[in-house]
């Protein structure tokens, strides 16, 4: 199967990838709306004329960032919702009040490289956030997705990735030692592994899902990090906030992608097989529809707990 390739590169912008785009009458959600590149794939999404709500923790913070974004697009269609990804009733209270039909979710938020942290239920924190608070909510959200008919799902995924498969044995790190890079990656390997399976499985209504590498970008994520933690980062390219946002706003508004679904997508095209040597690149694991299946039901049964 050929790869699938855009105009657009490493340096397009999100304002750039969806020019010329009519989203007028299209509603979306893009979680971690209020900070990094989910600020500006909402102005992307809201500029192009899509009712967007903005998915975050901090309620208030959220409100500055969306009346900074309606001034600034002319969109007064801009909303804010809380939700706590960790936690399971939160998630589920947000999908419960959701009305209608939702054409767009962007699963943006997440945590990078913290301090060991469980929840409640004894989930590794990482792994509850990034994969199954977006797992809970885009399963609780799938009917109103597939009343849209022709829904689009961008579920955020890192290049980190390649630093960890999904170990079944031992997700949150009850028996190995905790490593908050190798849970930070397992729990980006999970993000793809969902849009894989997602994409089989709700096919037949309409919806898409693709997994993104946004590129390395300077915001908040890196808050856990200490200045020598840093300095591994020297010499890196980092990309702006609104180059960040391009490949997200791409998958979730461009008619140039209308169809593809259960792909890896980077700098604006989807990724090519990783190897050795390179930066970029997908890993096979996280592709493996046996894998995608098998986490599907592992995290079904998670959130099943009483």
């Amino acid at each position: 199967m050929s790869r699938f390739t855009t105009p657009f590169t490493y340096d397009s912008t999100a304002a750039e990838v969806i020019a010329g785009v009519d989203l007028s009458g299209r509603r979306a959600v893009v979680t971690g709306g209020a900070s990094g590149i989910g600020v500006e794939t909402v102005r992307a999404l809201a500029g192009a004329g899509a009712d967007v709500t903005l998915a975050v923790r901090n309620t208030a913070t959220g409100e500055r960032v969306a009346a900074e974004i309606i001034e600034s697009t002319g969109n007064n269609h801009v909303y804010v919702a809380r939700i706590e990804l960790a936690d399971r009733a939160s998630v589920r209270a947000f999908a419960e009040t959701w009305d209608g039909p939702l054409h767009i979710l962007v699963n943006n938020a997440g945590v990078m490289a913290e301090p060991l942290q469980r929840t409640p239920e004894g989930w590794e924190h990482q792994f509850a956030t990034n994969h199954l608070g977006h797992f809970g909510l885009t399963l609780g959200l799938h009917g109103a997705l597939a009343a849209a008919g022709d829904a689009r799902v961008v579920s955020l995924s890192s290049r980190a990735h390649q630093r960890s498969d999904v170990h079944f044995d031992d997700i949150h790190f009850e028996r190995r030692p905790y490593d908050p890079w190798l849970a930070y990656g397992q729990s980006k390997t999970a993000n793809v592994l969902f849009a894989v399976e997602a994409a089989k499985r709700w096919a037949s209504d309409g919806i898409v899902v693709n997994a993104v590498m946004p590129g390395g970008i300077r915001t908040p994520l890196q808050r856990h990090l200490s200045d020598e933690e840093m300095k591994q980062f020297d010499g890196y390219q980092w990309k702006t906030t609104e180059q960040g946002a391009s490949t997200s706003v791409l998958l979730a508004g461009s008619p140039l992608v209308a169809g593809v679904t259960g792909k890896y997508f980077e700098d604006n095209n989807e990724a090519l097989p990783y190897a050795e040597g390179q930066n970029g690149g997908v890993m096979e694991y996280a592709l493996d529809p046996e894998s995608a299946a098998r986490l599907w039901d592992v995290s079904e049964q998670m959130l099943a707990q009483v």
